[in-house]
């Protein structure tokens, strides 16, 4: 292995960090919120805005069928290995300004610093780097989450994801078409994908650590269920004749927080959304829809836990007298991201003096679909406190400058040294 010293690729700072203020201005609160779910209009502003730094600084934009937004910068041959960079840049509602973005930020001026090391070297890459923006990682506007890298890894169908629907009846389809983002692009699987991103967790906050790494990813069981009442006026229907949908669901949410502590650390639980019909103070519901979410990293207490609801659905309903529908089930594997990927944050975080502490993702990445067809791996840098999807997510510019470095020295690793040295080559066979 060459000298660490001469494989590090610079990156500007400044740059960085006037990338990051720009993006937070599309959708961004003055109280540090950000609202910029996917395909809104702000998004598509923010897409455009990202197009634009693309064409700056001659990375070839793509769109594929879905949304994704790519921009490549041919630093190698046509047929050379690529390896794609990047993360999301919608948002939850109210959310935070660093989950998702600073990863596609980041994967720019990573990419960036290596092209302009190698130029400045007048030789060329051992591969080709793609930026990825991938559509709808959040699922807040559209459901199942991952939506876009789901797609691109076939895991999804593309007519199905297209045909979603928000709250409102927009299509995933007509959301593109209107904000100018339903591609045609052709875009192949790459050899690799690196993915940073905020840990969304405390654990390296907490340990006084800057830089983390998941070596493994939770599995997700995610229903909609929907409860079935009758309608009837509140005043004057006796208690004992109502047929309160909103009721099954209360019995459901509180069983499902008692299945997680039978579980202990191993098993989340949530219903992070309820919609419910007709929803007026003086009506009983007759309609109550849950989102409700299993996660663990074992499929032996997820297939139980499932178990577990699915009799706690049947009694909710029986005792509030109510029927039940499921109404769609999204299934994610665990699983452990690229043994070569994790070595080689490790090897690059250490010439930083920097640990690499190993961390579970227990909420899902888009590294986490595509890793089902190419070596993957998302790396963390600490937020404070742990926050994430809230207005107060932070994580300070010198960290987040720092690990940009480490991504971008990772890169100019693969580029000086090919995918046989860093064992990719292998992985992705």
């Amino acid at each position: 292995m060459p000298d660490q010293t001469n494989l590090r690729a610079p990156i500007d700072p400044s740059r960085l960090r006037a990338m990051m203020g720009e993006l937070s201005t599309f959708g961004g609160g003055p109280d540090g919120s950000m609202d910029r779910m996917s395909l809104t209009r702000t998004d598509g502003e923010a897409r455009d805005w990202l197009g634009r730094w693309f064409a700056e600084h001659d990375f070839a934009q793509s769109i594929d069928a879905i949304g994704n937004q790519f921009g490549k910068a041919a630093l190698a041959g046509a047929n050379a290995p690529v390896i794609m960079v990047g993360s999301h840049i919608d948002s939850q509602p109210n959310g935070g300004r660093f989950d998702g973005a600073l990863g596609v930020v980041a994967a720019c001026e990573a990419v960036l610093a290596v092209a302009e090391k190698l130029k400045a070297e007048n030789r060329l890459s051992a591969c080709n780097f793609q930026v990825v923006n991938w559509t709808n990682e959040e699922g807040a506007r559209f459901q199942p989450s991952l939506l876009g890298s789901s797609v691109f890894a076939g895991s999804a169908e593309l007519d199905w994801a297209l045909d979603r629907a928000d709250g409102d009846g927009v299509t995933v389809r007509q959301a593109l078409a209107e904000i100018g983002y339903a591609g045609s692009d052709k875009v192949p699987v790459p050899d690799a994908l690196i993915e940073l991103h905020i840990e969304g967790d405390k654990h390296l906050f907490e340990a006084g650590e800057l830089f983390g790494v998941f070596t493994r990813y939770w599995g997700a069981t995610k229903y909609r269920l929907a409860f079935l009442g009758r309608q009837a006026h509140t005043g004057p229907t006796p208690m004992a004749e109502r047929k309160d949908a909103l009721l099954a669901a209360a019995y459901l949410i509180g069983d499902l927080k008692e299945i997680a502590g039978e579980h202990g650390l191993d098993l989340h639980t949530s219903v992070g959304r309820l919609e419910v019909f007709p929803n007026s103070p003086n009506t009983v519901p007759s309609e109550a829809v849950l989102f409700i979410e299993l996660r663990s990293g074992s499929p032996e207490v997820l297939a139980e836990a499932e178990r577990k609801m699915k009799l706690r659905i049947e009694a909710a309903a029986d005792k509030a007298g109510v029927t039940y529908e499921v109404r769609s089930i999204d299934r994610r594997k665990a699983g452990r991201f690229a043994p070569p990927l994790v070595a080689l944050a490790e090897q690059v975080a250490a010439d930083y003096g920097e640990t690499a502490r190993h961390l579970d993702t227990i909420g899902g990445h888009d590294a986490v679909a595509m890793s089902s067809v190419c070596p993957s791996i998302v790396m963390a840098v600490r937020s404070r406190d742990g926050v994430i999807h809230h207005p107060t997510e932070f994580t300070s510019p010198e960290d987040y400058t720092r690990a940009t470095q480490i991504l971008a020295d990772m890169l100019y690793t693969i580029a000086s040294e090919g995918l046989q040295a860093v064992d990719l080559k292998e992985a992705a066979t």
